[in-house]
């Protein structure tokens, strides 16, 4: 047996271990001026780096014909181009873009007046993106700010064309009424007279900048896809995290005078995800953490962490603790092999709830699978450092429960301000290149 770590203890909590520097590595196919396996950015160098992403888990029930979408999407980091990649990941045909841009969103739909850009994909203004695969565009000359919104307006010219989407973005997007064509181009907010909280193709944005110095991939399950958070308000422990690293990165640490090191912070995230499919009852319903972390991890730009937050919904379909373990082991020298630190999160509690339906509740015997999970993942496991969220958002009195203020009211899920101080919770030294 291992000697348990002794932990380093930050305010309000969090641990830090030992660290091994090493490069990051993409495995999409990118365009061809960036190939794969590209390191983290260098100081002073222009890298391109995953600034926001998400993950498709389903084909949208919704269909679109000859009709716009835009979607909404706010980079962490800021540069001076970006590119996009849109995922037919569910679809089962090929799915056709006739046009598209992208401009700064200033309110709803409506954009900054000037700032919208005809996107290209490998000099054309046409693209196609294959049943399962990925499509990346041109670079676009569109200078960003960190926290900026884009909107991405792609014109679907075929005819009930099923959407490969994530279905919970907490972000409202918008679409133009079927018929009405291409109005990819225009900047106002006229023509996009529907809206929709599900993110439609866009799987993720780089930006080229020389500023920041890799990115941070937060991998995990509903707690981390921002289930009770507020609608467009941003506030999901990931974001409170990704405001952290800017401030502090302009601003200085308070720790000894240091500057903290600027890291984009891309949500993978899925509602209900689970590390594993193997013997869960009922069966998982999106695709597990171990067949989905090259598309969703491994295939970003300039990754040099992942957050590893996932568990909850294993246990709670009736996995062991040895089945949780070996899951998370298995990701971790996945991710590691590639040269990426990997930051363990302890699972928060979750409420006693009676069986109903499909839904196999919760009970003291989970609880303590919970808590043998936990224990091994703050003494033995193979992280890089591990992040205490349990021990922020658990009740003092009655540690195996949320606390009524951090409690959304499911007895799952945070509260905005659980949310909040989780993201306040961790400490940025885990994310800087020379942390011991």
């Amino acid at each position: 047996m291992r000697t348990p770590r002794r932990p380093l203890i930050s305010a309000p909590i969090a641990v830090v271990t030992g660290f091994v520097v090493s490069a990051a590595v993409g495995l999409a196919s990118p365009p061809a001026q960036d190939a794969p396996g590209n390191t983290a950015a260098r100081p002073g160098a222009a890298t391109w780096i995953t600034a926001w992403g998400t993950s498709q888990q389903a084909l949208a029930d919704v269909a679109i014909t000859k009709a716009t979408v835009r979607m909404i999407a706010r980079v962490t980091i800021p540069g001076e181009n970006i590119r996009i990649r849109l995922d037919n990941t569910f679809g089962t045909a090929a799915v056709r873009i006739g046009r598209a841009y992208v401009g700064y969103r200033v309110q709803g739909a409506a954009l900054a007046a000037g700032s919208n850009r005809p996107v290209t994909f490998s000099g054309t203004p046409e693209a196609t993106i294959p049943a399962g695969g990925t499509t990346w565009s041109d670079p676009v000359r569109l200078p960003v700010l960190a926290q900026q919104d884009l909107a991405v307006s792609l014109y679907v010219p075929g005819e009930s064309v099923r959407p490969s989407q994530h279905g919970g973005a907490v972000v409202t997007s918008y679409r133009s009424a079927d018929g009405t064509g291409d109005v990819a181009s225009d900047e106002s907010r006229t023509s996009f007279t529907a809206t929709t909280t599900s993110m439609w193709w866009l799987k993720a944005i780089d930006v080229e900048s020389i500023s920041p110095t890799g990115a941070i991939v937060a991998f995990g399950d509903s707690i981390t896809d921002g289930t009770c958070s507020t609608l467009d308000a941003h506030d999901r422990w990931e974001d409170v995290l990704s405001m952290r690293l800017g401030l502090e990165s302009t601003g200085g640490s308070r720790g000894g005078g240091r500057t903290a090191r600027l890291k984009a912070v891309v949500n993978e995230g899925i509602g209900g995800n689970t590390l594993t499919r193997e013997g869960l009852m009922p069966p998982a319903d999106s695709t597990p953490g171990l067949e989905r972390v090259d598309r969703d991890v491994l295939s970003h730009h300039g990754v040099t962490d992942v957050v590893l937050f996932m568990g909850t919904n294993d246990i709670r379909r009736g996995a062991t603790a040895g089945q949780v373990i070996g899951a998370m082991t298995t990701i971790v020298q996945k991710v590691k092999a590639r040269g990426l630190r990997v930051v363990g999160v302890s699972i928060i509690p979750r409420h006693n709830v009676p069986p109903a339906g499909t839904n196999t509740g919760w009970n003291a015997e989970k609880t303590r699978i919970r808590n043998e999970v936990n224990q091994w993942i703050r003494t033995k496991a193979p992280f890089d450092g591990v992040i205490d969220f349990d021990r922020i958002v658990r009740d003092r009195a009655h540690p195996d429960l949320l606390r009524p203020e951090f409690n959304c009211g499911d007895g799952i899920h945070p509260s905005p301000a659980g949310y909040y101080a989780m993201g306040t919770s961790v400490a940025l030294r885990l994310f800087e290149h020379d942390a011991r």
